[in-house]
């Protein structure tokens, strides 16, 4: 097994860096073979993450701490989580919520608990005991990694900016005017100008904001040194990682620099050397494009394992406030959704980052704009996203929160819950605000996240009738109701028309032998249903006590209905 991954990296250096000494490569193999041989930890069960339940966090937002988080793993688990997607924990200044790295092999210092002169051997002690507890929770752990780019703060770029000489100034990709590269479209519109910085003489290139440096990845350096920042995390028992902005990796003059054939290169580079070390750690594309070129980071099998939909969470709130199943369907059909040949998409409703429009058409983006951004504040790139909490954009609705929730958790893919939407977390005025004065920057995405009140959410919990409660109680009934149906993370769709009524979005979940009906009223009126169906009450997993005669089931405004057929 080990030969051919060793061959195929050979292929893509020689691919990449035709003039670049071979024996670079050679002795990187053996550093390889050194961190296969310390790994502790047993095999993953191959495809463990299709049936995974992921619930992203800032550690430091949610409970102060490592240790903090620690105490929640009881918590998470009987919410029903299994997997825990970590927001940046890297060290960083922290100017874009830790995707600016300043350093790839330390976590930051105020996530750890310890005092200020900690060894690194006491740093590391603390994430191991954090990862070996949440294992024996049932839970894996994943994290983010920005590949793109880096802090300015980072000492190769501190190196890089001294002058032409420097053996660091090629990390990075350095130009004598802003002209280069003009066909790259600006990410940051309406923050960033340009996707160049003044810096001396020069002009220094990104895609993000100005104080995050695009890395050099024609530079063979860039991508050995990278390899080595996942190995080593590898070593610690990180079950996975998020590749944040992969589309962006290689640039070439006269493209958008967007999914260029090299960038595909760079992330088999990649999945070759986890899989030498710890085969079926999950690689996650972060790619917001369109279905057509996410599916292509995940279909050949040798690049990342799944990939998120990104157009499929904007068109669930369509598909709700135009009470039309439309949206859902459309996108998920071949024409818009190519088969993603044993690869695994990520569903998600909200995450850390705005409610993204890029990937619909304006009239789309027009509809939903005008729908869910209820407060002018919460806009995101000039009418491109909406920046706002699940709660928040349902007005507090828990019919409209819950059904948002059993569309997510029955499509094909692993939902991904984000952190206080559980329980109702509402925008967090006072962080964006406090952000806002720290960055200099109006960056709404801010209004998303901020700290959890524990004391404020166990008293809230402890009252059923208390909204939070009752999103609370309902999401986990069906997120344990899903972990006991593999159909869900593994198996087909088959959507089920309803003609007479377009307000119904149903399907069936197909695995083996196993066949659940999901059937979901998307509008703000009682609907009788005649399913396809027998003895319909016996198999209602969600227990919801629906009133059903024979095969009709009468669906209230927002409701839904999940059977086992």
């Amino acid at each position: 097994m080990k030969e051919p991954l060793k061959s195929q990296m050979t292929q893509i250096w020689k691919q990449l860096f035709p003039a670049s000494q071979i024996s670079k490569l050679e002795s990187f193999f053996e550093e390889i073979e050194k961190t296969a041989n310390s790994i502790k930890y047993p095999d993953h069960q191959p495809g463990w993450y299709r049936n995974a339940v992921v619930y992203s966090l800032y550690v430091d937002l949610f409970n102060r701490d490592f240790n903090g988080l620690r105490e929640k793993l009881p918590y998470l688990r009987e919410l029903g989580v299994n997997c825990l997607w970590l927001l940046p924990v890297l060290d960083s200044p922290m100017k874009d919520a830790g995707f600016d790295v300043r350093n790839y092999r330390k976590m930051r210092s105020e996530l750890l608990g310890l005092h200020e002169n900690a060894t690194d051997d006491e740093a590391r002690n603390v994430f191991s005991t954090f990862v070996a507890d949440a294992h024996n929770n049932g839970i894996k752990v994943i994290f983010d990694i920005a590949i793109n780019h880096t802090s300015e703060e980072h000492p190769w770029f501190q190196e890089s900016r001294k002058g032409t000489e420097n053996p660091y100034r090629d990390f990075y990709i350095w130009n004598r005017d802003d002209k280069k590269y003009s066909e790259t479209r600006l990410l940051f519109k309406g923050m960033c100008p340009s996707n160049w910085e003044k810096d001396g003489e020069w002009y220094f290139f990104h895609r993000f904001f100005e104080f995050q440096p695009d890395l050099n990845y024609r530079n063979p350096d860039v991508l050995l040194e990278m390899t080595r920042n996942f190995l080593f995390w590898l070593e610690a028992g990180v079950d996975g990682f998020r590749a944040d902005a992969i589309p962006y990796l290689w640039k070439e003059e006269g493209t958008n620099c967007e999914n260029l054939p090299e960038t595909h290169q760079i992330i088999r580079f990649f999945r070759a050397a986890i899989d030498f070390v710890r085969p079926d750690t999950l690689l996650l594309a972060e790619a917001c494009q369109p279905p057509k070129e996410v599916v292509k980071y995940f279909d050949s099998g040798d690049e990342c394992h799944a990939g998120y939909h990104f157009p499929i969470m904007p068109q669930i709130f369509k598909a709700i406030a135009a009470e039309s199943s439309a949206p859902v369907i459309e996108t998920l059909s071949p024409v818009v959704t190519p088969d993603a040949n044993g690869g695994q998409w990520f569903m998600f409703l909200r995450c850390h980052d705005e409610l993204t429009l890029e990937m619909v058409t304006p009239d789309d983006r027009e509809f939903i704009h005008t729908n869910y951004c209820h407060k002018p504040e919460w806009d995101f790139r000039v009418g491109e996203g909406i920046s706002a909490r699940l709660s928040e954009l349902m007005k507090f609705d828990a019919d409209k929160v819950m059904l948002a929730y059993s569309i997510m958790l029955t499509l094909p893919g692993t939902p991904v819950i984000y952190y206080g939407d559980e329980f109702g977390k509402a925008n967090d005025v006072g962080y964006y605000s406090e952000m806002k004065e720290m960055t200099g920057k109006n960056d709404t995405r801010y209004f998303v996240r901020g700290k959890v009140d524990w004391d404020s959410v166990r008293s809230t919990l402890n009252d059923p009738d208390t909204f939070g409660a009752q999103i609370y109680n309902r999401l986990k009934t069906m997120i344990n109701t899903r972990n006991s149906n593999p159909c869900f993370g593994s198996g087909e769709m088959i959507p089920l028309g309803f003609p007479e009524n377009p307000s119904i979005l149903a399907y069936t979940r197909i695995f083996g032998d196993e066949r659940v009906i999901v059937v979901q009223n998307l509008s703000g009126s009682t609907i009788d249903l005649k399913l396809p169906l027998e003895k319909t009450s016996e198999f209602d997993l969600l227990k919801q006590h629906m009133r059903v005669s024979d095969n009709t089931i009468i669906l209230k405004p927002y409701g839904f209905f999940w059977s086992k057929v």
